[in-house]
């Protein structure tokens, strides 16, 4: 692995970030500087986290902390996607639900690799 490039979870995170952008950029006005800012953010922050514990990669803890934090955005962008699911029944939304939740147990799986076989 030559960068975080290679990482499955870095891809499918960043393609899922850029997809939540253009779906929160269509809920309502009102929805643009609550709901869709804040879940833009989180999914942006999955990515970064990733990215962040990859540069940090020499040291197995902090690489593994940063996947947690990644875990973490993940469950708050799923939260904040439930939520815009219920009020505004956005087109497309369950799709993006359901790639999450795969993503959630792919970053759980690469935890645990890095936990058990991180060679530092």
């Amino acid at each position: 692995m030559k960068s975080y490039k290679d990482l499955d979870i870095y891809n499918l995170s960043f393609e899922y970030a850029v997809e939540v952008h253009t779906m929160t950029l269509k809920l309502p006005k009102y929805e643009l500087y609550e709901a869709g800012s804040q879940l833009r953010r989180s999914s942006k922050s999955i990515v970064n986290n990733i990215i962040e514990g990859y540069g940090r990669r020499k040291y197995k803890a902090d690489f593994i902390k940063f996947l947690i934090y990644a875990q973490a955005s993940l469950l708050e962008s799923t939260s904040q996607l439930e939520m815009i699911k219920k009020i505004h029944n956005t087109e497309g939304i369950e799709n993006i639900i359901e790639n999450y939740k795969k993503l959630g147990t792919k970053i759980f799986s690469f935890i645990n690799y890095v936990d058990n076989n991180w060679k530092t």
